[in-house]
């Protein structure tokens, strides 16, 4: 009998050890893609990303529900983007500290842990884990992170559960004691607000099935809200097949001229396809992407991934803004304003232009093939299914219209067939 709860309980712990290890390397990812070691992990990642992306009932698994290219356009967005690096930096710290107290516990063998935040409730780790997860999800907010991080709220479930059990044949009276006086992943006056649930699931094995269900659906069910109230937060302007977007919402004024000196400049577009154009300044440091538009936005052949890392958590909108220029100007204390208009992709070498007030953007369009009858525009070109596929970059003067400079790319992004975020 002793051997199969040894057993039982050995088979719970690498399940759940699995499930964090998985969630960890997919949430990960972002920080991945902007290192040396990018390609090293899409040769073993990318062909279940693409496998995901052949069929219909699991393509999605690779999308995003918030924006991650486009600055967040409206306060809600901006607020969860905050919440994001302020969960991951949160979550980050209260876990080492918890792990130190645990540890520390067991080498001067205190007995049950119930000082600091366990003081509070009986799993912190588990709850100081959750709040990384979540920031992590808002941080690179692709579905199939989503998706590992409810898979991962089970297991915690599960294994939390394994482990009172554990603890109450080891310490008795005392832990239950503790077990009565506090909550299990929320404090217990928080926890009593919620006692109708457990009352609504039968006390019986079912509850095994409902209680995992019930977090998928809430987890899952977030993220698709979530990614309709980001699509219906982008501001589009649409004329024939061609759509644009604004990367960062100041420019949503420039997406009526911008459209109408592309549709002028007639750069070729077939009037049978339909066509998306991200509109950006000529330097944005993500453009990489959405496609290969140069060496200087393949992010993981830099050596300034630590500091970009760090703006990305700390600076979670103005390092959207930030080029690959001034971040090496940063780097190497040189002046940023002369770095920028020295390294402008578009060749723009104005002393008298400040770069704050640029009136040159860059469009890269892509074309969108997808299986609805007939043309479709705005969100539509985001939905679920579409492939877009990067076909050129348009350099113009927004005050003119007038095209300065029209580039053919490859069909790829800088990471080549990896799926990318498309928001």
């Amino acid at each position: 009998m002793k051997t199969n709860k040894k057993s039982k309980n050995w088979v719970t712990n690498l399940a759940a050890t699995s499930g964090i290890i998985f969630f960890f390397v997919m949430a990960f990812e972002v920080l991945i893609m902007i290192s040396p070691f990018a390609f090293f992990f899409y040769s073993v990642f990318n062909p279940v990303f693409a496998w995901l992306d052949r069929y219909a009932a699991t393509s999605w698994l690779t999308g995003f529900f918030l924006p991650h290219m486009i600055l967040p356009p409206t306060l809600p967005l901006k607020v969860i983007r905050i919440l994001g690096s302020a969960f991951f930096i949160v979550g980050v710290i209260s876990f080492i500290i918890c792990a130190a107290q645990v540890y520390g516990g067991k080498i001067f063998k205190r007995g049950v842990a119930n000082k600091g935040l366990y003081k509070y409730i009986r799993h912190p780790q588990y709850f100081s884990l959750a709040l990384w997860g979540i920031g992590m999800c808002i941080l690179w907010p692709r579905f199939i992170v989503l998706a590992s991080l409810s898979l991962m709220f089970i297991l915690y479930y599960f294994l939390a559960r394994n482990e009172e059990q554990r603890m109450l044949i080891q310490y008795g009276q005392s832990y239950s004691d503790y077990l009565r006086n506090t909550g299990m992943f929320l404090p217990l006056f928080v926890e009593k607000r919620f006692a109708f649930i457990r009352s609504i699931i039968p006390n019986t094995s079912i509850r095994l099935v409902i209680i995992p269900a019930i977090i998928v659906i809430v987890v899952m069910g977030g993220g698709f809200i979530l990614r309709t109230v980001t699509l219906h937060s982008l501001s589009f302007e649409s004329k024939g097949n061609l759509t644009l977007v604004s990367i960062l919402p100041e420019d949503n004024h420039l997406n009526a001229d911008a459209l109408k000196g592309i549709l002028d400049g007639n750069i070729g577009l077939q009037s049978e396809n339909d066509y998306l154009g991200y509109l950006m300044p000529g330097d944005y440091i993500m453009q990489g992407m959405i496609a290969d538009t140069g060496e200087s936005f393949h992010l993981y052949k830099k050596h300034h991934s630590i500091a970009m890392i760090m703006e990305w958590v700390l600076h979670p909108f103005s390092h959207l803004r930030a080029s690959p220029a001034l971040h090496m100007a940063k780097m190497h204390n040189v002046d940023p304003a002369f770095a920028r208009r020295h390294h402008c992709p578009m060749g723009i070498d104005d002393p008298n232009l400040d770069c704050k007030s640029c009136p040159y953007r860059r469009i890269i369009i892509v074309e969108v093939k997808h299986k609805t009858p007939g043309h479709i525009s705005g969100k539509q070109l985001l939905a679920f299914g579409t492939v877009r596929t990067p076909i050129e970059a348009v350099d113009l003067d927004t005050r003119t219209g007038q095209i300065v400079k029209l580039t053919k790319v490859r069909k790829s992004t800088a990471w080549e067939n990896v799926p990318t975020p498309a928001i």
